[in-house]
């Protein structure tokens, strides 16, 4: 700095040209602000439903991510592509829809349909960017990680009981156990804790280099077991039960579960309703779990900003997909209903300054691949998303204005799905088409009309009125499809 300042007195004083190219010289080796990369803190959630203080959920405690979201973008309208983990997972990690990854189930690697795939961190890898993981990205099994997506080995990837429970009461039938856990531990007892405990260190170490750092809390996934003390905030609190306790109105079977994820746990009956208690427990253990988390991230994001990368960094904070609670008389995912395919997603940049504070435009989990290496600054890849920057960037957006998911009828482990569902959701409706694949006849339809019904409890495609509704949407399913 001091030889360019020289150089301006020299250059004032002579008029000297051969001074003029030193300046260039003496600029040429330091970096630019505006040409420095922007850093990406990625922040997955397992599970997370829109249940925060600030998509107005007033139960809710979550100050960390509300105050994020208060600094940058809030989307109200975002969808996953799968509502369960590992092929939600593989859509967004790859950029690709589920019919592409050919991940429809929980075992299957996105690899093995596309082995050359070039992942979003792999990307930003191949760009000059150190590629970090740290907690859940991928799907939990050792056999779902892709080691090519970073620039150093997976870390806390895979849990096993470590982390997960911490009292020797809760391992009766391991490794389901307890819904719940309420020990007087530490954060760090549980594996979210020690997540973000690690991710700390890990912006300590990479803050003089570009990186993309991705970081996995598995609460609120069940079970919902985390510190005392969280249970200790909320003692005093009522949690509403869903008001929508029956199943929907003309609803077909490929729509409804029985609740099987919850089933597992050792204090949950296997068969019948859940009664008004235990549903009050549960929601409370969820929204419990959540505000555990929300601290976790606060801790990550608070070291962030001491070390002044919050200047130069996009934060993301998504979900893989939503979360029933008692809807329908529902609990958990794997449904095409809103409540499982809605999902938070909150995105900082620092260098937008007119950043709307909330939007409702309609955007995927599919299209952050592409939004992040626009934002950065890096050719936009070829993927089966789009750009939403100009969201961000408080310009107009020309998307599509819906989005697309997809559920099969019965989630096979080791084979092909024979009925598919796909569902497009927009701000006015949500519609699901039940398709037989091996001959494409259409099994079912279902379609909700959020203004007259926005919780999902009467399905009304067959119905006169919508006719041109159900035409068009069905038209889009099958460009989807192609």
């Amino acid at each position: 700095m001091k030889c360019i300042v020289s150089c301006y007195l020299r250059l004032f004083r002579y008029g000297n040209v051969k001074f003029f190219l030193t300046i260039c010289c003496c600029l040429s080796v330091l970096p630019s602000f505006s040409q420095q990369k922007k850093n990406v803190l990625f922040i997955v959630v397992d599970d997370l439903r829109p249940a925060l203080g600030c998509y107005g959920d007033r139960v809710a405690v979550s100050p960390n991510m509300d105050r994020l979201a208060a600094m940058g973008t809030i989307f109200k309208s975002a969808y996953c592509q799968q509502a369960v983990c590992a092929p939600s997972r593989a859509s967004f990690m790859t950029g690709k829809k589920p019919d592409h990854t050919k991940v429809w189930n929980l075992t299957t690697h996105f690899r093995k349909a596309l082995p050359n795939v070039i992942t979003m961190p792999e990307y930003f890898k191949n760009n000059g960017y150190y590629a970090r993981q740290i907690g859940k990205i991928y799907h939990d099994p050792k056999a779902a990680q892709d080691a090519r997506s970073w620039s150093v080995p997976e870390l806390f990837a895979v849990t096993t009981n470590l982390g997960k429970y911490v009292l020797d009461s809760n391992l009766v039938r391991a490794p389901k156990a307890n819904a719940a856990e309420a020990a007087n531990v530490a954060d760090s007892a549980y594996i979210d804790g020690m997540v973000a405990n690690a991710a700390i260190k890990e912006l300590q170490l990479v803050q003089k280099k570009p990186f993309f750092l991705a970081v996995g809390f598995r609460r609120p996934h069940l079970p919902f077991s985390v510190p005392l003390k969280y249970w200790n905030n909320n003692a005093g609190k009522v949690f509403p039960l869903s008001p929508d306790t029956a199943a929907g109105l003309h609803v077909p079977r490929y729509s409804i579960h029985h609740s099987v994820e919850l089933r597992g746990y050792q204090d949950i009956p296997d068969l019948g309703p859940i009664n008004k208690e235990l549903s009050a427990e549960l929601i409370k253990g969820y929204y419990t779990a959540v505000s555990f988390t929300d601290e976790q991230i606060g801790k990550v994001f608070s070291e962030l900003s001491r070390l002044k990368l919050d200047q130069n960094t996009i934060v993301v904070i998504l979900s893989d997909h939503g979360f029933h609670l008692g809807e329908h008389g529902m609990w958990g995912k794997t449904t095409n209903s809103k409540i499982d395919t809605l999902v938070p997603l909150i995105i900082y940049d620092p260098s937008q300054t007119k950043a709307p504070r909330a939007t409702v435009a309609t955007v995927e989990l599919v299209d952050l691949y592409a939004t992040l290496s626009d934002l950065c600054g890096l050719p936009i890849p070829k993927t089966d998303g789009q750009s939403f920057a100009n969201v961000i960037k408080g310009k107009p957006y020309l998307g599509r204005g819906m989005a697309f998911s997809q559920f099969p009828d019965d989630m096979k482990f080791d084979q092909q799905p024979k009925v598919m569902g796909y569902v497009i959701h927009n701000n006015r409706f949500g519609y699901t088409e039940w398709i037989d694949l091996p001959t494409g006849k259409v099994l079912a339809q279902e379609l909700y009309d959020y203004h007259a019904d926005p919780a999902e409890n009467a399905n009304v495609a067959a119905k006169p009125k919508y006719r041109r509704q159900v035409a068009f949407f069905h038209q889009q399913v099958g460009l989807y499809r192609k």
